[in-house]
């Protein structure tokens, strides 16, 4: 049984130093890959994939992302929050009481995976029915700090963290309504650590598996994720 996944979140709130130290001087979810910038992309595979309200957070230096996002998509239903935050960990529990009831799909921005396979995505994580919270990982590890994943043969996740895995997280989950509602202890700061408690206390959480997905965070990274996103640039500017 399928459960419709019709609200989503996106992580924008980070400060993009790397990117600009490699010189890209306008704010992270602006960055362009193939002629698209960071932000439009995640919103355009969220559209496609049939969500149709989103909470975003954007650091205080991003207002003009607030307006980008308003001009480019004003069917949206769009929450944007803007706040200059500690942590991935504050982020999410920002914007995670604006995600409303079931499932929700979040991601972070600089998560750059092509439409197909992320629409992919989508669709098994709602087959769980929106009872398991569900992790995106790849076998393809180009990230400086990856979050290694051990999944076990019926695609449940058994350990989050350590040196190494069968995947590397991407970036992209599947949150369920009782995941989002927990209170983590004081101690946890990251979204990785929240994860990685979730698995630790045996809340059910659940891997599927995507081709490729490149974490922009340096200018390498773009070039990288431009190999991706070249055909999908192409379809936007069509559409």
């Amino acid at each position: 049984m399928s459960v419709a996944i019709r609200a989503g979140g996106i992580l924008a709130a980070g400060e993009g130093s790397r990117l600009r130290r490699d010189g890209f001087h306008i704010p992270k979810p602006l960055v362009p890959v193939a002629g698209v910038p960071l932000i439009e992309q995640v919103l355009g595979n969220f559209a496609a994939a049939g969500v149709t309200s989103v909470a975003i957070i954007f650091n205080e230096q991003e207002e003009e992302c607030a307006r980008f996002v308003r001009e480019r998509f004003p069917q949206l239903d769009a929450k944007v929050v803007i706040r200059t935050t500690a942590s991935s960990l504050e982020s999410f529990r920002t914007i995670a009481p604006l995600l409303g009831s079931g499932p929700a799909l979040v991601s972070t921005v600089d998560a750059w995976c092509p439409r197909a396979d992320f629409l992919a995505f989508a669709r098994a994580a709602a087959a769980t029915a929106g009872t398991e919270t569900v992790l995106a990982v790849t076998p393809f590890v180009e990230d400086e700090r990856p979050l290694w994943a051990s999944v076990d043969g019926e695609g449940r996740v058994t350990r989050l963290g350590g040196a190494s895995g069968n995947a590397v997280t991407a970036g992209i989950y599947v949150f369920s309504e009782r995941a989002r509602a927990l209170d983590p202890p004081p101690r946890l700061r990251r979204l990785r650590e929240f994860l990685g408690w979730l698995v630790e206390r045996g809340e059910p959480v659940r891997a599927i598996s995507i081709p490729k997905v490149v974490d922009v965070d340096r200018g390498v990274d773009v070039a990288a994720a431009q190999t991706l996103g070249e055909p999908l640039a192409e379809t936007t500017r069509r559409t």
